[in-house]
Order: structure tokens, then sequence, then C-alpha cells
């Protein structure tokens, strides 16, 4: 049993901005930082949970050095098994990204590989492209939503924000860490992966959306083996996508709207695969 009256022993103990914490604060602005460390920052009781409760490698976890630590933290310091940081409240404050309040934890963990072998494929496969989204919070909130909706993996492809800026997991309230992401240059490399699928009998449909698209959403079958691609925030799918894709697929919009947000867009057709998946087929429910 956790005894959380007591102090929480470190092997380190930060007071001041010194040349580890500047590592550590670059990694929450800087792309190539994070690449180059092979890490990024995690903030939040949730994605901080999930982050241990599925095993991710934790390298260091940062706690306030000035107060007494609750359950929770003192349970993820146990648990993580990542090196223990008593760090001065300021510094936290600046890692947590928030004006007065000060984070009880702060993780550091490690950058997966990108490797698409980390997506577990079957029959029953919902997975998700977002093919070179501009917006970090747009691919958290798919994430979330591809989390939410039974979804197995993500990928991010082309010239694309990085899925392990903090404002992307943050968008994702930990649902990032739940499930792999995986980036990939272009879509080529991804439809390698959908070729080798198929070679080896899965029946896997390709379903690219777009407000011009042949079918409507709900009149498509998507209870099989099912990879659904979102484009771009303002110019949608890349050519290369629409060209690979087995089907264009419209959601039917009604007022001055012609289309949705990006995330909007996903969070709908995953739930329209959600819902033929629990009912059995297309149609009303």
């Amino acid at each position: 049993m956790i005894d959380r009256g007591q102090p929480v022993p470190a092997h380190v103990r930060i007071t001041r901005a010194n040349a580890r914490f500047q590592q550590w604060q670059a990694l929450l602005g800087n792309r190539n930082k994070r690449q180059r460390a092979r890490e990024f920052v995690v903030q939040g009781v949730r994605p901080i949970s999930l982050a241990v409760e599925f095993g991710w490698p934790v390298r260091a976890l940062l706690f306030d050095a000035e107060r007494p630590l609750s359950g929770w933290a003192r349970e993820m310091l146990e648990a993580a098994g990542a090196e223990r940081v008593a760090t001065a409240p300021e510094l936290l404050r600046q890692l947590g990204e928030k004006d007065e309040d000060v984070p009880e934890l702060i993780a550091v963990a490690e950058l997966p590989d990108d490797d698409l072998s980390r997506i577990k494929v079957g029959p029953a496969f919902l997975g998700a492209v977002f093919d070179r989204p501009n917006n970090p919070g747009n691919i958290g909130t798919m994430a979330r939503s591809l989390d939410a909706f039974g979804g197995t993996g993500l990928i991010v492809t082309g010239h694309a924000a990085d899925p392990y800026d903090p404002r992307s997991v943050r968008a994702s309230t930990g649902s990032l860490l739940a499930l792999p992401v995986v980036r990939c240059s272009s879509h080529r490399e991804v439809l390698a992966w959908v070729d080798d699928l198929r070679a080896r009998g899965l029946p896997l449909t390709v379903v690219g959306t777009d407000e011009k698209g042949e079918r409507d959403l709900a009149d498509l079958d998507l209870t099989g083996p099912t990879l659904l691609v979102i484009g771009n925030e303002t110019s949608g799918l890349s050519a290369g996508w629409r060209q690979a894709c087995d089907i264009m697929a419209r959601i039917p919009m009604a007022g001055a709207a012609s289309s949705l947000n990006a995330a909007s867009a996903a969070t709908v057709t995953l739930y329209e695969a959600a819902r033929q998946r629990r009912t059995g087929g297309t149609g009303p429910a």
C-alpha cells in the first residue's frame, strides 16, 4: 500500500533552469529536438496515467519538490519505473504550460518507432489515416475519436504536424498513448502495407472522404476491415490518396456549411463505422 504522507526518494533534484531542464523545455516547442532526443513531454493526469497503464517507456517523472503528493502521484512514481526528479514548482509550471497552476507531475516519455507493424490488424480492423494535417490539435482529436469508436491505429502521412506536439497529446486527452500512432513520409508506404495485408488475405477497404464523394457515408458497408482516410484541413486529400482509395465517401450536409473540420469529419465517419458494426450494417440504427 502506498503511504502518501511520506516523501518520495528522488535520484535528482532540480531547483533552477539548468541544462537538463532546458532540454526538456525545448521538447515543448521544437519538433527537431523531440526527434533527436527521441522523447516528448506528457502533461496531465489522464495522459500520464495512460502512458503508465499502456507500458510506455517513461524516462523521467518530475514532481513538485515542495508539496506532499497525492496517492495518484505516488502510484505513478512507483509504477512507471522512471527516474524521479524533484523539481522546483516554477519549473514544473513552465513545463506544464499553465499560467498559474503547478502540475503535480510531468512525464518525459520515449518516442516510439514509426513502424506500421505496431498497428494490430484483423477481421474487425478499423484504422484511420490523416493526410498532411497542419494542426496538432486535430491529430489529437482524431486519435481521441478513433480510440472512442474502437479504432486500432492512426497513421499520419506526408509533411504534417507532429503527433507528439504537446497540443496534440493534450487534445487527445491521453488517447494518443492508448493506441499506436505511426508517421509515414508518404502515402506510398501505407499503400505497400495495405497491399501486403491484402496479399495475406485481409479484404481491406480504403475509404476516402470528400464533400464531392461518390456515395453517402451511411450507404457504404463499413463493417469489414476498413482504413478511413481524412485529408488536410485546407486542401483535402492529396492526388495520390484520391487515386489510391477504393471509394470516396461524402457526409451529407445541410445549411450554409460545405464541409466539416477535418477532425469533425473523422469523428462522424468513425461513429458511422462503429454504428454499423454495432447494428450489423448500413441503414438506420
